[in-house]
């Protein structure tokens, strides 16, 4: 890699990372996206960990100060500061009750992937190869931060293991980070499309952003319709089964939740806790996802839907995400690379891009509407990090350069075209400018891998 390159895309990450600071919390974009987003906080905490780790712990700890009791991480922390109309869906729209010592609207009822142990971890790491001093300060953090991390996880594998097979289920696609992914697509077809509700509710998306890169009307009506449902039955998780529409596991979100106790195995034992129930919780998590999300047909990783018990037929780059787990069958790891190698994803060595979110050769491959064919920065980082965690070196560093070469190029865009690279979505994106930080810093095998 180029060291004027390297040097220009650092500089200019940093720079989005300060200018997006916004007084205890980082937001993904200013015009977009002006709250604070769940999983977005974890993947900015990494990076931001190299310019900034007092703005890394800061912005983890603003995030799990909103959690609710009963373990759940909001997957937006709404800014106070912030006028109601210039994000929808708002404070009000969700109307969460006050809880704890939050006041009311203040936060969302759904969460999203559980990635914030995995960033802790990397934060820790950073600041302890610094030297005992800033070890024990970022000792300090975690010893905050554990007990909420522990009971993250135990929400998600306890009340929301809908299915009863040891997997999480997520109740909205929002939940995914991969909103509107043709892996929900299926499921989401049973639910209702009020197009009413666009004439009651006006999206704030459209006009800061292109309609043909974004959700559709009828998606997002129905986003909006179960969010009504779940709000309106108390964001309670019991009998969802009878009286929401919306039921999956998908093999993204329940890797990232098993790859977290991971990471707490490492967490717990800097705190002073027992770390063998988070590695007995993540072996228990990838034989879940191994023998229900693993089609065996197709050698594939799908998403399935609880209510009906179907897998999706669609090859989305969730699919690939279990790649992530060190305890993965071997030849269900060699699928995913054979998966991320082949004409529908083309990695770097066929196409000279990272991977995109859905599979190049379907019909509805979009290049240019969000989760449905566009390359993201961050799911091609966990990509990376699972093939390290295989031993796929020479693929993950072909994937690096790709990631590095693609912002360096194009700037930092919260998505890219998959066929010209070209930036899409908001400028100046959050985790795009983290992530580089951290893909030029290249520390290669995630620890966690090296867990007992």
């Amino acid at each position: 890699m180029h060291t004027d390159m390297s040097a220009d895309l650092w500089k200019s990450a940093a720079s989005v990372l300060d200018g997006n600071w916004a007084h205890d919390h980082m937001v993904p974009s200013r015009r977009l996206y002006p709250h604070q987003w769940s999983w977005d906080a974890a993947f900015i905490a990494i990076g931001l960990a190299y310019v900034n780790p007092t703005r890394a712990w800061r912005d983890l700890r603003s995030l799990f100060e909103a959690q609710w009791p009963d373990g759940r991480v909001p997957h937006i922390v709404f800014d106070p500061l912030t006028a109601e109309g210039d994000y929808f869906p708002g404070p009000a729209f969700w109307d969460v009750p006050a809880y704890g010592n939050r006041p009311a609207r203040g936060s969302t009822g759904l969460v999203q992937p559980p990635m914030h142990a995995i960033a802790a971890w990397e934060v820790y790491r950073r600041a302890a190869s610094h030297g005992a001093r800033c070890a024990h300060e970022a000792g300090e953090q975690l010893k905050w931060l554990y007990p909420r991390l522990v009971a993250q996880q135990e929400y998600l594998t306890g009340r929301r293991d809908t299915g009863g097979r040891g997997l999480a289920s997520i109740v909205h696609p929002w939940e995914s980070g991969l909103d509107n992914s043709p892996s929900w697509d299926a499921a989401m077809s049973g639910v209702p499309a009020d197009l009413g509700l666009l004439d009651r509710y006006r999206r704030r998306d459209l006009q800061v952003a292109d309609a043909a890169h974004r959700p559709t009307d009828v998606d997002y009506a129905r986003y909006l319709g179960l969010v009504i449902n779940y709000r309106d039955g108390g964001y309670e998780d019991a009998g969802l089964a009878h009286r929401h529409a919306f039921l999956v596991e998908c093999p993204s979100f329940n890797a990232i939740l098993a790859a977290a106790e991971l990471a707490l195995v490492h967490i717990a034992a800097v705190v002073g806790a027992d770390p063998m129930i988070h590695r007995r919780r993540a072996r228990r998590i990838t034989e879940a996802i191994s023998t229900h999300l693993y089609d065996e047909r197709t050698a594939t990783f799908r998403s399935r839907d609880v209510r009906t018990g179907t897998l999706s037929p669609a090859r989305c780059v969730s699919g690939l995400m279990p790649l992530l787990l060190p305890d993965l069958p071997r030849e269900q790891a060699e699928a995913i690379m054979a998966e991320a190698a082949s004409p529908r994803f083309g990695l770097p060595g066929t196409t000279g891009l990272p991977v995109p979110s859905y599979d190049r050769t379907a019909p509805g491959f979009d290049t240019l509407r969000y989760w449905r064919g566009p390359i993201w920065i961050n799911v091609n980082w966990l990509l990376r990090r699972g093939m390290l965690v295989h031993g796929y070196r020479g693929e993950a560093e072909d994937l690096r350069e790709a990631m590095v070469r693609l912002v360096h190029d194009s700037g930092h865009y919260e998505y890219f075209h998959p066929e010209t690279g070209a930036g899409i979505g908001a400028p100046m994106f959050s985790w795009t400018a983290a992530l580089s930080l951290d893909l030029l810093a290249d520390r290669s095998v995630p620890a966690y891998a090296k867990a007992a």
